[in-house]
């Protein structure tokens, strides 16, 4: 979210947001394409063209299921309440700024980290390993906490790292993580992971205890979401035993 924080500083005009965030985004994959090329020799198989759209998609769609649902929970339990409307143009600056997010951090945490341990020690310390990295990252933004963080690496860091894990593309874990971010900062006016992020489509008050609502942090600091979010993981991770996606440590 480091990334959020700094478009966000800069970009306050949607259309600028929605130009920049997007080519920013193509530039972080086309230099980790590169350095793939150069360093290890070989093509970034993770960002294969085939099969991208359906797995953006999925991820998409998978987000915002996850997002909604959450949220939808909260609300039912008072830990989220729609103040009042906010506005298009904030909606659209978050989803330029969170499809750089989105793209960065995935190509970091999970192309870079987590496929570098899992070569090396196997998949469940890259799991591991790359989650706890995430959020302790996280204690950057403005609205950080630690149970924030810890929230954040169970429940984002696993997921996403499972998402890669099931398909080895980092295309899924993409669109799951811009799906995620843009249902909650995008439309139903959330922080998204105490970056400070504007108003969405609505504007909203997070009530009731931190551990319910997510406070500062934002519903990521909720224990509903890291409930729901271990949920999903353990289905992805299921699937990707069955598959044989499971990498054993070579040591």
């Amino acid at each position: 979210m480091i990334v959020a924080n700094s478009i966000a500083s800069a970009l306050q005009n949607p259309i600028a947001a929605l130009l920049i965030g997007p080519l920013l985004a193509v530039l972080v994959l086309w230099l980790y394409r590169l350095a793939v090329h150069r360093i290890e020799r070989r093509p970034a198989t993770e960002l294969e063209p085939r099969g991208a759209t359906r797995h953006v998609l999925i991820g998409l769609g998978g987000g915002f299921l996850l997002a909604a649902t959450t949220i939808g929970v909260l609300a039912l339990f008072g830990g989220y309440q729609i103040t009042g409307w906010g506005s298009v143009t904030a909606a659209l600056t978050i989803v330029g700024i969170m499809s750089a997010v989105a793209v960065s951090e995935e190509v970091l945490f999970r192309g870079i980290i987590f496929r570098l341990i899992q070569h090396r020690w196997g998949t469940w310390l890259a799991l591991g390993g790359s989650a706890v990295l995430f959020g302790l990252v996280h204690l950057i933004n403005p609205g950080a906490t630690l149970w924030g963080a810890v929230a954040i690496a169970i429940e984002a860091g696993l997921l996403l790292g499972a998402a890669y894990t099931v398909t080895g593309s980092l295309w899924f874990p993409i669109g799951l993580h811009l799906g995620w971010n843009v249902t909650t900062g995008a439309i139903f006016g959330t922080v998204v992971s105490g970056s400070g992020t504007p108003d969405g489509l609505f504007t909203a008050i997070n009530p009731g205890p931190v551990w319910l609502s997510g406070g500062a942090f934002g519903p990521e600091g909720s224990i509903i979401a890291v409930i729901a979010s271990s949920i999903a993981t353990a289905a992805l991770l299921i699937v990707a035993h069955r598959r044989g996606r499971f990498v054993s440590s070579k040591h």
